[in-house]
C-alpha cells in the first residue's frame, strides 16, 4: 500500500504539470487564473498547467496557483503541497460583505480583532474562520478552530500598512454552498455569526493546513455584498472588482511573502507535534 507522501508526491505535478523541485518554498494561493497570469507577467515567466487540473507559475522562491473553487478543493491543495512542505502559504482569495459597513474592495485578512474596528476601510485582517463547510470535519473535530499562523498574518498586515492602506479585521465564515443568497433564513443565520464576511475555502485552507504542518494564512477581497439583493455578484460588477483592485490584491501578497523570505523567520507558531 502506499503511503499518503507517496501519493501526493505524484499528484501535485500531475494536477499542476509543474516538477516538485520547480515548486517555491512560499506559495500563494487563489482561485482565479487572473491571479496567476498578473504574477507571471509581474515576474516574466511561464504559466504552467494549462492543459491541466491548476495552473500555476513560480519565481524567486514563490510559487502562485490557482486551485480551483470551493473547499473540496481547498483540501486536495493543501494535502497535495505536503509533498513539498512549504514554509508558508497565503491564500489570496474573494468573499462576499456580511456587514453592511464592509464596502466593495475591503480585504478581510482573518484575524479576529473585535477591540480594532475601522469603519471605512477599504482592507481587511483577521485570525479565525468558521467551519460551515463540512470538509474540515474529515481533518478534525468540529469544536477545533480553523486559525492561521500569526506571523504570516503579521507580516500581511505589516504589507497593507506599507502600501498606505488600511484593514478590516473579523472571522469569515466558510460555507460549501455556492447559491445562497436567496434563502433568508441562511442569511440570518450569517447575521448571528457576527463574521465580517462569507466565502468557500478559508476555514478549509486553515484546517487542512494544520493538519499538515503547513503554515496559512490569507488575504481577502471583498467583491460582492450578497446580503442585498442590489449586492449579488455579477459578471458586470466582478470584472470592475478584478480590473480596480485585483493587481494591489496580488503585490500585497508578493510583499507579504517577501517580508518573511527576507527576514528570514519562521511562521510556525501552532504546535504540530502530536
Amino acid at each position: 500500500m502506499k503511503t499518503k507522501q507517496e501519493i501526493v508526491a505524484n499528484w501535485l505535478p500531475r494536477y499542476t504539470k509543474r516538477k516538485l523541485e520547480d515548486f517555491g518554498e512560499y506559495i500563494l494561493l487563489t482561485n482565479f487564473n487572473k491571479y496567476v497570469d498578473i504574477f507571471a507577467e509581474k515576474f516574466n515567466v511561464p504559466v504552467l498547467g494549462k492543459d491541466a487540473n491548476m495552473t500555476s507559475a513560480s519565481a524567486e522562491g514563490m510559487t502562485i496557483i490557482n486551485f480551483g473553487m470551493g473547499s473540496p478543493n481547498a483540501a486536495i491543495i493543501m494535502d497535495l503541497l505536503s509533498a513539498i512542505q512549504p514554509k508558508a502559504c497565503l491564500f489570496l482569495g474573494k468573499c462576499g460583505g456580511i456587514d453592511k459597513k464592509n464596502r466593495i474592495g475591503d480585504l478581510i485578512l482573518r484575524i479576529l480583532r473585535r477591540h480594532l474596528h475601522f469603519r471605512y476601510s477599504r482592507l481587511g485582517m483577521p485570525i479565525a474562520a468558521i467551519r460551515g463547510e463540512g470538509t474540515s470535519n474529515d481533518y478534525f473535530p468540529p469544536e477545533v478552530p480553523a486559525l492561521p499562523a500569526f506571523m504570516l498574518q503579521r507580516a500581511v498586515s505589516s504589507s497593507i500598512r506599507d502600501h498606505a492602506r488600511d484593514y478590516w479585521t473579523g472571522t469569515v465564515y466558510t460555507t460549501n454552498r455556492r447559491i445562497w443568497e436567496h434563502d433568508e433564513e441562511f442569511k440570518e443565520y450569517l447575521k448571528k455569526t457576527r463574521a465580517m464576511a462569507v466565502d468557500m475555502e478559508t476555514a478549509t485552507l486553515f484546517s487542512c493546513g494544520f493538519a499538515n504542518h503547513i503554515p496559512t494564512g490569507a488575504i481577502l477581497l471583498v467583491s460582492d455584498q450578497p446580503m442585498i439583493p442590489e449586492g449579488v455578484k455579477t459578471d458586470k460588477s466582478d470584472n470592475l472588482v478584478t480590473q480596480n483592485y485585483v493587481t494591489e490584491h496580488v503585490e500585497i501578497g508578493i510583499a507579504s511573502l517577501r517580508m518573511i523570505i527576507d527576514e528570514k523567520k519562521t511562521v510556525k507558531h501552532l504546535k504540530f507535534d502530536w
